[in-house]
C-alpha cells in the first residue's frame, strides 16, 4: 500500500508517470559504495547520478566517486558547493581533477547550508560568476530551486537569488535546469513551477522527490532539511501511517505532477531526481515498476 491507493487519478495517469520518470536521475554520498556500485546494473547507461559534497568530506572522496561512476557507464553530476571550498584557486583545481578524471561536463551548483563559509567563497552565483565552469569546458549545470521555500532564506531573497544565478548562466552560455529540494505536495511543485514560468525563467524543472523509504527515515531527513509544510501534512494522515511504517513511495505525488504536465507541457517539468538516502536501489527499482 502506497499513498497512490488513497488518491484518484485519471484513466491516463500511469501513462503520464511513465512519461514523466522516463529521465530521472538519483544522488548518492561519496561514502555510499552500496549505491555507487549498485548504480549501473539498476539505472540506464548514461543516467546521471549527483554525488552530494558533504562539509565533512573531501574532495579527494568527491572526485574518486565521480570517476567510478563515469567508468561504470553513468554520467557523474558533483555538487560544487561555494561554502564547502576554500578558495576559487582550490574550486579551479577540483574542476581540473573532476575533468581529468571523471571527465565531467556537468554539476550542481550550490552555495550550500553551513553557517559558516569554509573561506572566501558563500554562495553558487560566486561560482557562476568566477569563469571557472567554462573554462574547464561544463556545459550544463543545475541550480537548485525550493517548493516549499529554505528553512534560513526569506522567500524574496530566494527568488532574487534563482533570478541572479539563471541570469548569469545565461550570460556564461551555460545549458541551465532547475532541480528542486524535495517535499511531499504536489502542489507545492506545480505552484512553484507556474511561479517560475510566470516571471519568464523557462529552464527545465526536475522535480526533487524523496525515493521510497520507511516513514522514520522519509521524517528524520525532511527535518534536516527544512522541509515544512508537507512534513506536517504527511506525519497528520493518520490514513497512511501503517503504509508509511512498511515503505513509503513517491507515487502519488509523482502522478499529480505527471498529470500537470501532461495537461500543460508549457510547465516545463522534464523528469524526476531521487534523494536516496543510502539506498539507490530502491528508487531505481521503483522507477522500474512504473514504467513497466
Amino acid at each position: 500500500m502506497t499513498m497512490a491507493a488513497t488518491i484518484t487519478h485519471g484513466a491516463k495517469a500511469p501513462a503520464a508517470l511513465a512519461g514523466l520518470l522516463r529521465n530521472y536521475s538519483a544522488e548518492v554520498t561519496a561514502r555510499d559504495k552500496k549505491g555507487i556500485d549498485a548504480a549501473p546494473d539498476l539505472m540506464p547507461k548514461g543516467a546521471e547520478v549527483f554525488v552530494a559534497n558533504l562539509p565533512n568530506d573531501d574532495f579527494d572522496k568527491l572526485v574518486a566517486a565521480c570517476a567510478q561512476i563515469r567508468k561504470s557507464g553513468l554520467t557523474p553530476v558533483p555538487h560544487m558547493v561555494a561554502r564547502n571550498t576554500h578558495s576559487l584557486t582550490e574550486l579551479d583545481e577540483v574542476f581540473a581533477r573532476l575533468v581529468g578524471e571523471a571527465d565531467l561536463d556537468r554539476a550542481l551548483i550550490l552555495g550550500g547550508d553551513r553557517d559558516h563559509p569554509v573561506g572566501e567563497l558563500d554562495s553558487a552565483l560566486q561560482i557562476l560568476q568566477s569563469g571557472l565552469i567554462q573554462k574547464h569546458g561544463v556545459g550544463k549545470i543545475f541550480i537548485s530551486c525550493y517548493p516549499e521555500g529554505h528553512p534560513r532564506i526569506a522567500d524574496d531573497v530566494l527568488e532574487s537569488a534563482r533570478a541572479d544565478k539563471l541570469k548569469a548562466a545565461a550570460e556564461a552560455g551555460l545549458h541551465v535546469t532547475l532541480v528542486s529540494q524535495f517535499c511531499f505536495d504536489a502542489k507545492a511543485v506545480i505552484s512553484l513551477t507556474r511561479r517560475m514560468r510566470a516571471l519568464g525563467q523557462s529552464a527545465p524543472y526536475r522535480v526533487g522527490v524523496a525515493g521510497p523509504a520507511d516513514r522514520g527515515k522519509l521524517i528524520k531527513f525532511a527535518l534536516m532539511c527544512g522541509v515544512g509544510a508537507s512534513l506536517r501534512a504527511l506525519k497528520e494522515r493518520h490514513e497512511l501511517s501503517k503504509a508509511m511504517m512498511t515503505g513509503e513511495t513517491p507515487e502519488a505525488l509523482l502522478t499529480e505532477v505527471a498529470e500537470a504536465q501532461a495537461a500543460d507541457p508549457s510547465l516545463g517539468l522534464e523528469g524526476v531526481h531521487f534523494f536516496t538516502f543510502g539506498d539507490l536501489p530502491s528508487s531505481a527499482k521503483f522507477v522500474e515498476s512504473c514504467r513497466r
